[in-house]
């Protein structure tokens, strides 16, 4: 192996500074590169490399420096390869190319030079560059170049969350600081209707309020799911109970400014808010305290604050009351049915809800490992309090994606979201994430897209501010059923909710592509490619634009960056690359397809591999060979793949499929408007 691959950090002790070029900003000290404010893999060794080109931007580092410096004598691994693939990876990350450098020069057995301006940094990337909350602008430039690299996304090691000393001793710590936070929530919904109406006339539009990733003030890393859980649980919370006319950010968007050192002014114009609430949770002994303050962005006036310190007893004795109050506040602007939910006591167990943060914090990293983790957080949490429908609902998301991230097969996972929302749902009969998540199952598995589209109804009207309901509602009933202008709409409405969020924004390209909107899904796709360079999805699907869109060599090239994204090897991809270039030269779009069909039944062939018969069916249809594409088709659907079949009529793998009686044969089967 490479010589410091797998092994901590340890940078030259003169790198304890910050230094930003262009919109990347790299922490010397902790050994950690950013590209506006979001961290970006990068291996051990060529930040090293990058670290040593830092310290003397604009000069020639030699080779001989470099090896003596990070490659010791005993290197498993021949010094030139290992050289070449650290600044392959940087020429990677940073999105550059060794004919046209930007940042990284390679001066011919000589060395290499950082060409890029430096300067120091104190503070955050601008995230404002990629931000556009109100609708991307126009996209004039040139198409992506077929030079452009991603960076190659290390492998990261998920800790299980430990417990503070003593917090097993007082389990019920968790749902106290909950009910705290839940009452400061209800607190800023009455203040920000309140202080609106006494302006004396009706907002144009609704207001939008974000709450920051609240602080862990005990400054113990390990605790760390617990403060972000709740600021999650705050958020649903707040978004389930607000007014119709205060929408609140999501949990993605807001996270992304955790500790981050921008000022209010420019969190507010990132994500087009005009409140923002900021909070700490502390935790000593018997006693908590909660604080948070609720900031007008316009003017950064401090309109309310509120401390919360008390013995947690007599916390948990009062909640009920605060509860009351603030419902009675509110009220005028609560239907009547979360006047009732409001009047009720809801008891979890402690422990239970400690196991929920933590299923929900590794469901938040969206890595099949992680989704493992938090099956099995949800499931203990289930088990230790079986009338806990938070926990139901965790499981039935999980189960969901475990099926699209490929971790479980249709029949493995959808059943058991389904028992798991249904559970919920019976609990809870007021949970929009329940309800969410049994209608994508009954779209993606059952096919049953009227229940499918009363439950994403029922989850709207619970939760009008949860962008999955609105994602999943576009995406697993409006276009399967040719809604398309809908399917925009509401697909748009879940970025204004969660505007960071790189599924959501990819999903948006995907609505597009499949409504017929190249040029709109064209600049999607790349503002989702901008927000994270590593984001794979984003990659994959802009390369099968590019290819509806007849532009095959750049189409090439974007399936080469997923590629390497997916786990193979830069000279993998590459040579992969090449060969479908050939082919395409040789034979044009039939060539082309001819040859992805050989490479897809090759790579089926491989120990360990699980063909996907909706795949089969698409690069089969793809290459013309139409009675095989049906047959897989066939078992994609005995399979329940559902979802790749309710998009089929609007997938452009399927077009030369469409003109056959089996293909409407087999929409009518599924449900699906022919």
């Amino acid at each position: 192996m490479v010589a410091g691959q797998g092994e901590p950090m340890n940078p030259p002790a003169s790198s304890s500074r910050k230094v930003r070029t262009g919109l990347f900003e790299i922490d010397l000290a902790a050994g950690e590169l950013r590209k506006n404010g979001r961290r970006l893999p990068l291996q051990e060794q060529p930040f090293r490399v990058l670290a040593m080109l830092l310290e003397r931007p604009g000069e020639v580092v030699t080779r001989q420096e470099l090896q003596a410096r990070l490659w010791p004598v005993d290197t498993y691994v021949g010094f030139d390869e290992g050289l070449n693939t650290a600044i392959r990876k940087l020429r990677m990350v940073f999105g550059d190319s060794a004919g046209n450098p930007r940042f990284v020069e390679t001066l011919p057995r000589r060395g290499y030079r950082f060409i890029a301006p430096v300067t120091e940094a104190a503070t955050a990337n601008d995230l404002s560059a990629i931000v556009e909350v109100t609708g991307l602008k126009e996209d004039k430039d040139a198409p992506v170049s077929s030079g452009q690299a991603v960076n190659t996304p290390a492998v990261s090691t998920l800790h299980e969350p430990v417990l503070a000393p003593g917090e097993r001793k007082r389990p019920w710590k968790t749902a106290v600081l909950v009910m705290a936070l839940l009452v400061l929530a209800f607190t800023v919904a009455t203040y920000i209707v309140r202080t609106r109406r006494s302006l004396g006339s009706a907002p144009a539009k609704r207001a939008m309020l974000a709450i920051l990733p609240f602080q862990n003030l005990g400054n113990d890393p390990k605790q760390e799911y617990f403060s972000d859980g709740l600021t999650e649980e705050t958020i649903t919370d707040l978004g389930q109970l607000s007014p119709e006319n205060l929408g609140v950010i999501a949990r993605t968007s807001a996270m992304a400014y955790k500790h981050t050192d921008k000022t209010i002014s420019q969190i507010g114009r990132e994500l087009g808010v005009d409140y923002i609430l900021e909070g700490s949770v502390r935790r000593e002994g018997g006693k908590a305290r909660v604080s948070a303050q609720l900031i007008r962005v316009s003017d950064q006036t401090h309109l309310w604050a509120q401390n919360y310190d008390r013995e947690l007893e007599d916390l948990l004795d009062v909640q009920n009351d605060l509860g009351r109050s603030i419902a009675e506040q509110v009220s005028a602007n609560l239907t009547p049915q979360q006047k009732v939910e409001l009047s009720k006591k809801h008891t979890v167990n402690p422990e239970a809800f400690d196991l929920y943060l933590k299923g929900r914090f590794y469901w938040n990293q969206r890595t099949p490992d992680a989704l493992k983790e938090s099956i099995r957080y949800f499931q203990e949490a289930t088990a230790r309090d079986p009338k806990f429908a938070l926990a139901y609902a965790g499981l039935a998301d999980a189960w969901n994606f475990s099926n699209i991230l490929g971790v479980h097969s249709p029949r493995d996972s959808f059943p058991q979201a389904r028992e798991a929302a249904t559970r919920a749902i019976q609990l809870d009969p007021l949970l929009a994430e329940a309800h969410a998540a049994l209608g994508m199952e009954k779209s993606h598995y059952d096919f049953d897209f009227p229940g499918a589209e009363r439950e994403f109804l029922k989850a709207l009207e619970v939760n009008p501010n949860s962008p999955y309901a609105h994602l999943f509602y576009s995406n697993c009933f409006l276009m399967p059923m040719g809604r398309k202008a809908q399917a925009i709409a509401e697909n748009k409405r879940a970025m204004e909710i969660d505007p960071l969020s790189l599924p959501i924004n990819n999903f948006m390209g995907m609505t597009y592509m499949f409504a017929g909107d190249n040029e709109n899904a064209y600049r999607q796709f790349r503002h989702a490619i901008a927000m994270d360079p590593s984001f794979l999805l984003a990659h994959a699907y802009f390369s099968r634009l590019l290819f509806t869109m007849g532009r095959y060599e750049e189409g090439i090239k974007e399936q080469e960056k997923t590629e390497v994204l997916n786990g193979s090897s830069p000279e993998e991809a590459a040579a992969e690359a090449t060969v479908l270039e050939r082919a395409f030269k040789n034979g044009g779009e039939k060539g082309f397809w001819q040859k992805n069909l050989e490479l897809e039944l090759d790579y089926d062939k491989q120990p360990g591999a699980h063909p996907s018969p909706s795949y089969l069916a698409s690069a089969y249809a793809r290459a013309g060979q139409t009675d095989k594409a049906f047959g897989w088709l066939e078992k994609a659907y005995e399979d329940r793949e559902g979802q790749n079949l309710t998009l089929m009529n609007y997938e452009p793998d399927y077009k030369n499929l469409r003109n056959d009686p089996r293909f409407s044969a087999m929409l009518r089967k599924i449900g699906l408007p022919e």
